[in-house]
C-alpha cells in the first residue's frame, strides 16, 4: 500500500510519514502532559522517520526530547535523514546522542523507532541491548507501528521484542498483531490512518467487530410458532459424557430458538429429562442403549426429517468404534445444513477426506488438537492455522470456526477472521459445548454461517466482559450461556 501510494498514486513518502508523525504525536499528547520528556530510540531507517516526525512535534507543544540513534545518523534514510535536518533547524530543546553514549537520565515516556515492518531475523545488538533496557524500565512505552522485534506477518518474537503500552499502527492493523506472542506484546493498537487509497487495500484477514457485525446483521422476525424458522436437532452424548450436549442444548435454548430437539440413545434419557426441562427428547434405540450406533441410523434420520431445521453433532458422542460409522454414514447422506462438533470432527479425521454432500452447507468448530487431528498438521504456530483454516474452508466450501488464541473463522470466500480481544478464558471444559450451541442457534436465526460464527465469539466475549467486571471469581461455563 505504502509502495503504491508513493510510486502510482502520488503521495510522496515523505508527505506519509508526516501524516503518520502527526497522528502518532495527537495520541502521545492525549496521553501525557506537556511538560514531559520524551525518550526517542530511533533506527536508520523510515521507522526512524517517523520518531523523528514525532519528536519534532512534541518539541514544538512543549515537550522535552531526547533522540538516541542506535546505529549512528550516517546512511539514513532519505527520508528519516530529511527529518533530521528539520529537527536541527528548531534549536529547541532536544538533545540527539549515540547510543553507545547513552546514559539514562529522567524521562517521562519513551517512543520505540528502532525497527518498523519486514523484520524476518533476529534481532542483534545494539537493538537487543535497547530492548532489553526498554522493557525494565517502568514509563509507558509508545511503538510506532510495530513494537521492534515483532514479525509484524506471524507475531513471532523475533529474539527479543519490546513490549509495548501502545502500538501506534500506521496505515493498517498488522496481522502478527494477533497471532502467536503479538497480542502479548503490543499492549492497546491503535490505528493512525493513512491516505492509501481503498483500491490499494487488500487485506489478508479482518477482525471480528461488534459493530460490523450489528450493522450486517438482518432484523429478526418475530415467530409465528415455536417450529417457525427452524428446528435445532443436537446429536450429543454417551455414558459419562452427557454434560457436553446439556450444556450445548442450554446455550441453544439461551439464544432464542423456538425449539430445540435432543436425540438421545434411549439409556441416556433419564438424565436429560432432570437437566433439560425445555428440551425436546427424542430417544433412539434400545433401554440400555447408552451411545450412537449404526443401526441407529434409520430412527435418527425419520426424526432429522420431521421438521425442517439444522443439525449440531459432536458434543460428547465418544469414540466407540460403532458411533465413529454412525457419524462418518449420517453425515454421508445427510443434506441440510450441520455443525459439526467434538467427537464428530474425530470421526470425519478417521477417514480418508472429508466428505460433505454438494446441497449442504457444514460449519466446523474444531479446537486446535482437533484442527491437527483433522488435517494431520502440527499448528503450533497461529499464522500457519491461519493459513491452514482458510485453505480447508475454501477448498472444502465450509465454514472453519478455529477456536483457540485467536479465535479463527474461515469462510467458503476464502475470507478469514480473526478475534482481536483475548479469548484464553475460554480455554476450559465445557466452553466449546457451550459455544457449538450458539453457533448453531445464531445460524438458524441469522440464516448466515459466519455471521453465527461472529455472534456466537461475541456474546461469549460480551458475558465474560460482564462477569469480570462484577466478579472476582472463576468463570464457569454455566455463567456464559
Amino acid at each position: 500500500m505504502d509502495e503504491k501510494t508513493i510510486s502510482e498514486f502520488g503521495i510522496d513518502g515523505f508527505t506519509l510519514m508526516e501524516i503518520a508523525g502527526t497522528r502518532a504525536a495527537d495520541l502521545i499528547m492525549s496521553e501525557l502532559p506537556s511538560a514531559s520528556h520524551g525518550l526517542f530510540f530511533c533506527g536508520k531507517g523510515n521507522n526512524g522517520g517517523d520518531a523523528l516526525v514525532v519528536a519534532r512535534l512534541l518539541s514544538q507543544q512543549g515537550h522535552s526530547i531526547t533522540i538516541c540513534f542506535l546505529s549512528g545518523t550516517d546512511d539514513l534514510s532519505p527520508d528519516a535523514g530529511k527529518n533530521l535536518q528539520l529537527l536541527e533547524k528548531l534549536n529547541a530543546d532536544i538533545d540527539i546522542i549515540d547510543w553507545d553514549e547513552f546514559t539514562p537520565g529522567t524521562f517521562n515516556y519513551i517512543v520505540d523507532g528502532m525497527l518498523g515492518t519486514g523484520l524476518d531475523s533476529d534481532v542483534r545488538a545494539p537493538y537487543s541491548d535497547a530492548i532489553e533496557w526498554i522493557n525494565q524500565q517502568e514509563q509507558p512505552v509508545f511503538c510506532l507501528d510495530v513494537p521492534t522485534g515483532l514479525n509484524s506477518d506471524t507475531g513471532q518474537i523475533m529474539g527479543a521484542s519490546v513490549q509495548a503500552d501502545f502500538t501506534l499502527a500506521f496505515g493498517a492493523l498488522k496481522k502478527g498483531f494477533y497471532l502467536n506472542e503479538g497480542f502479548d506484546t503490543t499492549g492497546e493498537v491503535i490505528l493512525c490512518e493513512l491516505s492509501f487509497p481503498n483500491k490499494y487495500k487488500k487485506p489478508s484477514a479482518y477482525l471480528i467487530d461488534q459493530n460490523w457485525v450489528d450493522q450486517n446483521t438482518a432484523v429478526e422476525k418475530a415467530r409465528k410458532h415455536k417450529y417457525d424458522g427452524g428446528v435445532l436437532y443436537i446429536i450429543a452424548g454417551s455414558e459419562g459424557l452427557t454434560g457436553a450436549g446439556i450444556l450445548a442444548a442450554r446455550s441453544a435454548w439461551s439464544a432464542g430458538l423456538g425449539a430445540v430437539v435432543l436425540i438421545t440413545p434411549k439409556g441416556l434419557l433419564g438424565i436429560y429429562e432432570k437437566q433439560l426441562e425445555q428440551i425436546i427428547k427424542k430417544p433412539i434405540g434400545e433401554v440400555d442403549d447408552v451411545y450412537f450406533k449404526p443401526t441407529h441410523l434409520e430412527s435418527v434420520k425419520n426424526i432429522l426429517n420431521e421438521k425442517p431445521g439444522n443439525l449440531l453433532i459432536g458434543p460428547g458422542l465418544g469414540r466407540e468404534p460403532e458411533t465413529i460409522r454412525f457419524i462418518q454414514e449420517l453425515l454421508l447422506h445427510y443434506d441440510g445444513d450441520a455443525i459439526i462438533d467434538a467427537d464428530a470432527l474425530f470421526a470425519l479425521s478417521q477417514q480418508d477426506d472429508i466428505k460433505k454432500p454438494q446441497s449442504s452447507n457444514w460449519i466446523l468448530t474444531p479446537h486446535p488438537g482437533e484442527l491437527k487431528t483433522l488435517t494431520g498438521k502440527d499448528l503450533k504456530e497461529d499464522h500457519k492455522r491461519l493459513e491452514l483454516v482458510k485453505q480447508l474452508a475454501t477448498d472444502k466450501n465450509i465454514t472453519i470456526l478455529s477456536k483457540g488464541m485467536p479465535g479463527i473463522v474461515g469462510t467458503e470466500t476464502g475470507e478469514t477472521y480473526i478475534t482481536g480481544y483475548d479469548t484464553r478464558n475460554f480455554t476450559r471444559a465445557g466452553f466449546g459445548d457451550v459455544l457449538a450451541g450458539k453457533v448453531s442457534a445464531h445460524w438458524l436465526i441469522y440464516r448466515s454461517p459466519e455471521i453465527a460464527c461472529f455472534k456466537a465469539l461475541l456474546d461469549g466475549k460480551s458475558k465474560a466482559d460482564n462477569y469480570y467486571s462484577s466478579h472476582s471469581g472463576v468463570l464457569e461455563p454455566i455463567d456464559i450461556i
